[in-house]
């Protein structure tokens, strides 16, 4: 049975505003572990070290050209996806399902057709800072995320405050819920299962991939890291997912249950060469990111990593303001019934 190997990196739970760590991400990678182990043994022949890490070798300036080398190598001849995302992006977006969204679906409207609901984030992410005021904005993420963590009255009660002193005439639809103290609202972020928790968010864009890389059951196997446990969770929830169900996210997304990923198991990474690269591939995406985010702060060259990347084999979920261009790309989606559906059989983990 075919196996595709994961690994993560910058998970922070339900903290998504997290300064040191701004993007999270996850690399799904289908080699032989033999296969792996001749190409870190080739690449890395004086490697002294129990496993290949990212973050180890790429302090080291001689290490830079063969982890560039081994990545051109993985994504020319292997079956390899990774995602990355903005973490405030996702709490935006998470946001806008909890803050927002419910007041409108109990008036008949769609928040989230044509992907209307990634525009909107995006221009509440970009433009918020600067509409609200940056420390305001700031403070309605926080308070937000907060509510969503500890669901009491008073974390409630700020967060609608908060709202209530900076809302402004061009961001009315996405303030007003909180404003008036909508009860859907209220009850969508005081329930149980919902999380700022963007591993599921992550995951399922590895996932839609997987299913299309392969035409067979295929298994899944990861590091037995502590943030992994996350990734396990929802990981075993959509495997054990039996009813017959398709939704079409974008343009060419779809999501079909039952899956074909039929198991997933935890392994040790120091005995995974599989594991050890999955590794390297994530650990280099999101080093790139935060590289272009930040002018150049980066240990490899963003532009040289992405570069090695085919079009199908990187999924950002960052803000976007070309809207027509995103309306285009989610027109028809099913992004509404596929939160809800989620909501009722998959996401009932609490970080």
């Amino acid at each position: 049975m075919k196996c595709f190997s994961i690994d993560e990196s910058g998970y922070t739970g339900y903290d998504l505003l997290n300064t040191d760590q701004r993007f999270q991400g996850s690399t799904a990678l289908s080699i032989p572990d033999d296969e792996a182990r001749r190409l870190i043994s080739y690449f890395f022949p004086r490697l002294q070290a129990d496993e290949l890490k990212f973050g180890t070798c790429a302090r080291r300036p001689a290490y830079r050209k063969p982890l560039m080398e081994l990545q051109r190598e993985v994504l020319k001849n292997h079956s390899c996806v990774t995602s990355v995302c903005d973490k405030r992006f996702v709490l935006t977006l998470k946001f806008l399902d909890y803050a927002v969204e419910p007041y409108y679906f109990e008036r008949g409207y769609d928040f989230y057709a044509d992907g209307q609901n990634v525009a909107y984030a995006s221009l509440l992410y970009v433009t918020g800072p600067t509409l609200l005021g940056q420390s305001e904005f700031e403070a309605l993420l926080h308070a937000f995320q907060t509510a969503v963590r500890v669901k009491t009255k008073a974390s409630i009660d700020r967060l609608q405050l908060i709202a209530r002193s900076i809302v402004v005439p061009d961001l009315i639809e996405g303030l007003g819920p909180l404003c008036i103290g909508s009860q859907e609202c209220v009850d969508a972020i005081c329930n149980p299962r919902v999380t700022t928790d963007a591993a599921l968010a992550v995951l399922l864009s590895l996932i839609h991939r997987t299913e299309v890389l392969t035409t067979e059951a295929y298994r899944v196997e990861h590091d037995q890291s502590k943030n992994l446990l996350t990734y396990n969770d929802y990981l075993t929830k959509l495997i054990g997912h039996q009813h017959t169900v398709e939704f079409e996210l974008t343009r060419d997304t779809q999501l079909k249950f039952p899956l074909k990923l039929q198991s997933v198991t935890q392994v040790d990474s120091k005995a995974s060469s599989s594991v050890q690269i999955a590794d390297v591939m994530i650990g280099a995406a999101l080093d790139a990111t935060r590289g272009l985010a930040s002018n150049g702060k980066s240990l490899l060259n963003p532009d040289e990593v992405f570069e090695l990347y085919g079009d199908e084999q990187l999924i950002h979920l960052v803000p976007s303001i070309n809207f027509e261009e995103e309306h285009t790309f989610r027109a028809n989606s099913q992004a509404s019934e596929l939160v809800e559906y989620l909501a009722r059989h998959i996401e009932s983990h609490t970080a």
